[in-house]
């Protein structure tokens, strides 16, 4: 053990998927995925099968940052390694997918402007792990998480994919989108004066220089990202929810993306909702895109539905969007235990 390194009691594998739905995608991103996936201390010497626990990042983030180190913190892969090695959770399979694009991220949906993310991750990614590795192939035996754009998907795919994943966890995950989202749209109109109000113009610009050089990058970049994500044309032009001159919503382009607002989605699928068998919310008390209030009104979703209270980790912590790495493994323990075992 070093301070640069430490040697893992379970075993990362790094794997590579040829997709087949991602090939053609809009933005020319590559077709072939790293896949890294976790097995826990003992898996070599048995032949029992595990739980899967799935991870998907935020937006800008690639598979890659899983491994990152930052002063003072050991980065996800070894927090999650501890959990299983000291036996502080019964063990699982993790797998950190890559919905990495051109933009920066896909939101883990299907969209004509950046690709068929949701596709790969139900489609591709989860049918290979069960093929590659000892997962219990169950539903009842398999979670998702994230943080972020990651925690929006893990809100919404066990919604949309019900008979793939039966519990998840949402670190800030993106919701209530009146506040998260809606604040942004007139900084991002004040910021495309500067390129005649057109936000492919701005990309261009983006692209021809280096990256996060100018005040206004990360705005933009995610504002773009979502709009192709949310609303993008049939051809896969981004159409943003609000004219770019004057900031003025564009309300039938707005309600695109409403209609993805974990809020608003948890009524119209509230039977997959009440399916679940543990559900982990938490975020920031400061997020700056006041995620914090979409996790108490997903939390309040899911009350009003049905789901039972005791089904439910709801926290909020003293924090901002950024540096909530050590929630993670947090997260994991506490799945790790509910998940279905043979």
């Amino acid at each position: 053990m070093s301070i640069w390194t430490t040697e893992l009691a379970g075993t990362l594998h790094h794997d590579t998927i040829d997709s087949r739905v991602l090939r053609g995608n809009p933005l020319g991103d590559p077709h072939e995925r790293p896949l890294w996936v976790y097995t826990p201390p003992g898996y070599e010497q048995g032949d029992q099968r595990y739980p899967s626990i799935y991870v998907i990042q935020g937006y800008s983030g690639q598979v890659t940052a899983w491994a990152n180190r930052q002063p003072f913190r050991k980065p996800f892969i070894e927090t999650a390694d501890q959990v299983f090695a000291s036996g502080e959770a019964p063990p699982c399979v993790i797998v950190y997918v890559d919905a990495w694009t051109a933009y920066g991220g896909s939101q883990f949906v299907d969209s004509p402007g950046t690709g068929n993310y949701h596709t790969y991750l139900c489609d591709e990614v989860v049918p290979y792990v069960d093929r590659h590795y000892r997962t219990i192939p169950d539903r009842e035996s398999r979670a998702i998480t994230g943080k972020s754009s990651g925690g929006f998907g893990a809100m919404i795919t066990p919604m949309l994919r019900p008979d793939l994943f039966g519990a998840l966890a949402t670190h800030a995950g993106d919701a209530l989108y009146e506040y998260c989202y809606l604040s942004e749209f007139g900084k991002a109109a004040r910021a495309l004066r500067s390129y005649d109000h057109d936000i492919l113009a701005y990309w261009k610009d983006f692209q021809s220089r280096i990256a996060f050089t100018k005040e206004e990058d990360m705005l933009l970049v995610l504002v773009l990202g979502c709009t192709a994500a949310f609303s993008a044309d049939p051809d896969g032009t981004p159409r943003l929810p609000f004219d770019p001159r004057s900031g003025q919503i564009r309300p039938e382009v707005w309600e695109r993306w409403l209609e993805w607002d974990p809020i608003r989605m948890i009524d119209r699928y509230a039977d997959q909702m009440r399916s679940l068998r543990a559900v982990w919310i938490d975020a920031g008390t400061s997020d700056e895109w006041f995620l914090d209030l979409g996790a108490e009104a997903f939390k309040d979703g899911l009350l009003r539905v049905g789901v039972p209270q005791e089904k439910i980790a709801f926290e909020l912590f003293p924090g901002k969007h950024g540096g909530m790495d050590h929630r993670y493994p947090l997260a994991v323990a506490w799945l790790a235990e509910r998940l279905q075992r043979d």
